[in-house]
């Protein structure tokens, strides 16, 4: 009777430690599914402060959430050295749900139609299948940040409304 005991216990810390690792494994997943580096910025205030110095030539995704409404934006530094900015959606395809990009390489896809967009094109890019830019007056920039402000996540959260759905 104790061997069958202690047999359901090993079995049980088994499962337990199996569902823990699933679930670190399935949130590195969720976390990188851009392709690029995924970094945490949104502060308590709501905005969002993107520091310059983590941000390079590959594409950084910062998730955010607007009254409930998941977004992200991704920055990029230009081979002229400044950071770029746009919303991980589509100007065209966002509506899909599948209207957001990954990087493969050096270059991001729509997974909705396909097209691709080069690093360098985000925030320069306007009209037609590319990330929706986010232009200096929607930003505030200083020698070493980049702050979002949290009222212009709550104006713009409709295009992210179907977004990876």
């Amino acid at each position: 009777m104790k061997k069958k005991k202690r047999l359901f216990l090993v079995l049980g810390a088994v499962v337990v430690a199996g569902a823990a690792a699933a679930a670190v494994l399935l949130g590195r997943a969720r976390s990188s599914a851009a392709g690029g580096p995924v970094k945490s910025a949104q502060q308590a205030s709501g905005d969002l402060v993107i520091q310059k110095s983590e941000v390079s030539s590959t594409p950084s995704f910062y998730p955010y959430e607007a009254d409930g409404t998941k977004m992200e934006v991704l920055a990029v530094r230009a081979p002229d050295g400044s950071v770029r900015t746009a919303f991980n959606t589509c100007q065209v395809c966002y509506s899909s749900g599948r209207g957001y990009y990954r990087l493969e390489g050096d270059t991001l896809v729509c997974q909705n139609c396909g097209n691709r967009f080069t690093a360098d094109q985000v925030e320069r890019q306007r009209g037609g299948c590319n990330p929706v830019g986010i232009t200096r007056e929607y930003k505030a920039e200083t020698d070493g940040t980049i702050t979002m402000k949290k009222d212009f996540f709550e104006q713009t959260r409709q295009i992210f409304a179907n977004w990876k759905s």
